[in-house]
């Protein structure tokens, strides 16, 4: 197969191609070890034509890798770099939301009734505490955000 892109459009595939890298990347399963390697062996071919077609200003070739990359101080420039941040900042805060909420819900109903919960009813039943955590953070970040530790464990 061939394609023809313009150089605005091969810019624009590099981008995607290190942002589903990047994205890829915290896949921390072991099972995921094969599908990464293909990941990050596509996304090094595809910078290595894109380097020889017109975009070498933005791409290297990492010797501890072996693989080709954008340019560390090109990457901050480009807005998949902002939104694999945004990515990442958004699933955290979204993620200690809900288990914060799943957390309280567990302790309110007990273990067991949690248990027995589909994930559909334990969103349903944690609305009203997300909702309050997800204000919470976006007034507070983690300012007020404390761990206790219990008295048995020092």
């Amino acid at each position: 197969m061939h394609i023809r892109f313009t150089e605005q459009e091969l810019a624009t595939l590099v981008e995607m191609l290190s942002l589903a890298a990047n994205v890829a990347s915290w896949n921390q399963k072991e099972s995921a070890d094969g599908k990464l390697s293909e990941y990050e062996a596509f996304e090094s071919k595809m910078l290595e034509k894109a380097a020889h077609s017109g975009l070498g200003a933005m791409i290297e070739f990492d010797q501890e890798t072996q693989r080709f990359r954008v340019k560390k101080e090109v990457e901050e420039t480009l807005f998949y770099h902002e939104c694999y941040e945004e990515f990442r900042n958004e699933s955290f805060w979204d993620e200690l939301t809900v288990r914060l909420a799943d957390r309280d819900l567990a302790k309110s109903v007990g273990i067991k009734a949690w248990e027995a919960m589909s994930e559909e009813e334990r969103r349903a039943k944690t609305v009203s505490s997300e909702k309050r955590y997800w204000e919470e953070f976006s007034k507070n970040g983690i300012e007020r955000v404390l761990v206790m530790t219990p008295p048995d464990e020092g």
